[in-house]
């Protein structure tokens, strides 16, 4: 809005003083024409009645002495009369030509102009100080013999039209630059209007959740703003179906691969369960005591087995609370590998003492599964060797757990924290998994190294205390 009303002064007042200069031109040079007119009409009537007038420049001069004055007083104008051959005899007003308002002669250009292309002539003439009109025509005696030459100069234009331009640039500048200051406060108030109503949009759109509740905006106007709001309303109702159709299907999604798993799981057992109890019931009451001992143990081995796959599942779906407190990791750790065979499992940490803020059952938990994890992965054959070591760094202590198994291959190693992948032929792949979601919720990490046919390390980092 402010940019249209500067334009559109500037083209306005940049249009008007062109016309203006030509219109104040164009009346300044009609009014000298009438005066002239008036000026050349007496003019004639007296040499009218001088019929007697002998042509030479001396009887001019004699005869308009003193009606050359008359006339400019009474035209209100100055008069001065040249010779056909372009000098001044007479002047009403002798200061002009000290000034250099009048010449003392005409130009070659001037004179030719008006004895042969047309007997009057309006010119437009400079100075240092200003710019005026000059009126040219030739006056003739009775006969319509040329006499001489009338120059009637006009000095009322006020420098022709810059007096009335300035009054109405004035008068155009104070209007517009009132509605300057009008389109200043609307284009404040407008702007402010719409980019806070778009603001409080786009916070609604930045607050909205997936899961959460979104309340509805409220728009009491049927603008575009309005549209908009309509639209992110209706964007709200489709996006809390499909929030709850999502859920849905993650949920039964959860299900069935937990239940695949489960059934995976269970399912091992079951078949030596089924084969023994068919063995039993062909046999009937022709089995022996050795073999009914060797029945049962087996069915209570593979209830056990049922049991363990029960628990597994059980502490990876629910997890405890986290409950922090100091904890004296060395000393934690050195218990923890005094469980293992003597000669298995070393304990290397240079530290006296270290501290952490940590949960202790959870800590329990993860070097359980390493080591676990770690005797595990050591083929028949191959003596034992898994180290623990611990070192302090400047916020946090750093935990690796090396053995010498067969180690894990490179395209294995992005998965290894993945629930339900595992390399062993037992397990059911998740105490790894359990492991990674105990140390982001104690704030650490997990990484690993690991050589094929040499060994792994995982290195866990925790915040001290």
């Amino acid at each position: 809005m402010i940019l249209i009303i500067l334009v559109a002064f500037f083209l306005t007042g940049g249009i008007m003083f062109y016309h203006f200069r030509n219109s104040t031109e164009r009346y300044h040079e009609e009014r000298l024409r009438r005066k002239e007119y008036a000026v050349r009409e007496s003019i004639n009537y007296f040499l009218r009645e001088q019929q007697h007038l002998d042509p030479s420049n001396d009887s001019i001069v004699s005869l308009f002495d003193e009606k050359i004055c008359e006339l400019s007083k009474i035209n209100t104008m100055d008069i001065s009369i040249y010779s056909l051959d372009g000098q001044m005899l007479i002047a009403s007003n002798p200061t002009l030509r000290e000034k250099g308002l009048v010449s003392e002669s005409l130009t070659p250009s001037l004179l030719r102009t008006i004895k042969y292309e047309t007997s009057q002539v309006v010119v437009e003439n400079k100075n240092d100080s200003m710019r005026y009109l000059s009126s040219y025509d030739v006056i003739h005696n009775y006969k319509g013999k040329p006499l001489a030459i009338v120059n009637v100069p006009y000095f009322d234009t006020r420098d022709i039209h810059e007096q009335d331009v300035q009054n109405f640039l004035m008068r155009l500048g104070e209007i517009y630059l009132l509605l300057f200051l009008i389109s200043i406060v609307i284009a404040y108030f407008l702007s402010n209007y719409i980019t806070s109503s778009l603001q409080a949009i786009g916070q609604k759109l930045k607050d909205t959740k997936i899961n959460g509740i979104n309340p509805p905006l409220q728009w009491r106007f049927d603008d575009e703003i309005g549209t908009l709001v309509n639209e992110y309303n209706r964007m709200l109702g489709e996006l809390e179906k499909s929030a709850v159709i999502l859920a849905q299907t993650e949920r039964e999604n959860a299900w069935k691969e937990m239940a695949k798993q489960v059934a995976h799981e269970i399912k091992n057992p079951l078949t030596p369960m089924r084969l023994n109890v068919q063995y039993l019931q062909a046999k009937g009451e022709n089995l022996s005591k050795e073999k009914l001992e060797d029945f049962c143990e087996g069915m209570i081995d593979q209830i056990d087995a049922l049991g363990r796959i029960s628990d597994a599942f059980s502490r990876f779906a629910t997890m405890p609370k986290i409950k922090k407190e100091k904890v004296p990791l060395k000393e934690i750790i050195h218990r923890i590998t005094a469980l293992y065979p003597d000669g298995s499992t070393k304990l290397v940490c240079e530290e006296p003492e270290i501290t952490l803020e940590t949960d202790k059952d959870q800590l329990i938990r993860v070097m359980n599964n390493l080591l676990a994890n770690a005797f595990q992965s050591i083929p028949e054959g191959r003596t034992p060797e898994v180290t623990v070591s611990i070192k302090s760094l400047i916020n946090e202590v750093l935990i690796s757990v090396s053995d010498n198994g067969q180690g894990i291959a490179e395209e294995q190693r992005e998965k290894i924290f993945e629930p339900k992948f595992t390399t062993k032929t037992s397990g059911m792949g998740l105490g790894l998994s359990m492991v990674k979601n105990i140390l982001t919720s104690l704030g650490g990490h997990v990484e690993l190294e690991s050589e094929v046919g040499k060994g792994s390390t995982f290195k866990i980092t925790l915040p001290k205390a």
